[in-house]
């Protein structure tokens, strides 16, 4: 299994490029969110991957982050999602901005993701419920929800589940105070 390839940045031609090695070549298909962060062609570059053996062919797939490489794996194993539907989510998607989608059942989220419908997408969120933000790393599940998350925090406390705290968070300025969130929150979660 290859877990990681460091060398130079050869070709970057989306959504593959191709890392030198040590004089070899690897063809390496990424995610548009890893291609965007790459550095300049001939810069040094490390990627976290994942080897995909199939009858026909080895295909190597890298990652920018090692989070968004385990959404890959879990990503993989629901079923009728292939590599490339896969990489069509982590694309469209960031790893937070899907695992706010998962946890808040949010199917319009996918279905922007171009080759996801509606079906797809139902099911990618039932599959990926408990397993998204739990095979996260610390540091990204903590900031599924960039702002707010001292409010999520709050609310889950008092039992609101993800989904309810989640809805109530995502639309609250970022400029509050964990005071002031809290009290929003609860007043948008008393009118439903």
């Amino acid at each position: 299994m290859i877990g990681r390839i460091s060398g130079l940045l050869a070709e970057k031609n989306p959504p593959q490029v191709v890392v030198d090695v040590n004089g070899v070549g690897y063809e390496i298909d990424v995610p548009m969110s890893t291609f965007y962060h790459l550095p300049a062609t001939g810069e040094k570059v490390t990627l976290h991957t994942q080897l995909i053996v199939r009858e026909d062919a080895h295909l190597l797939y890298g990652f920018g982050t090692d989070a968004e490489r385990a959404t890959f794996r879990q990503l993989l194993k629901v079923s009728g999602v292939g590599p490339k539907v896969a990489l069509a989510v982590l694309s469209g998607l960031s790893v937070n901005d899907l695992a706010a989608a998962v946890a808040t059942q949010d199917t319009a989220m996918l279905v922007r993701v171009p080759g996801i419908g509606k079906k797809t997408a139902e099911r990618l969120l039932l599959e990926l419920k408990d397993k998204v933000v739990a095979a996260l790393p610390a540091s990204a599940a903590g900031s599924a929800v960039p702002k707010g998350n001292d409010v999520l925090n709050a609310l889950l406390a008092l039992g609101y589940n993800d989904r309810e705290a989640l809805s109530a968070i995502k639309n609250l300025p970022a400029d509050l105070s964990v005071a002031d969130g809290i009290r929003q929150a609860l007043k948008l979660l008393a009118r439903t």
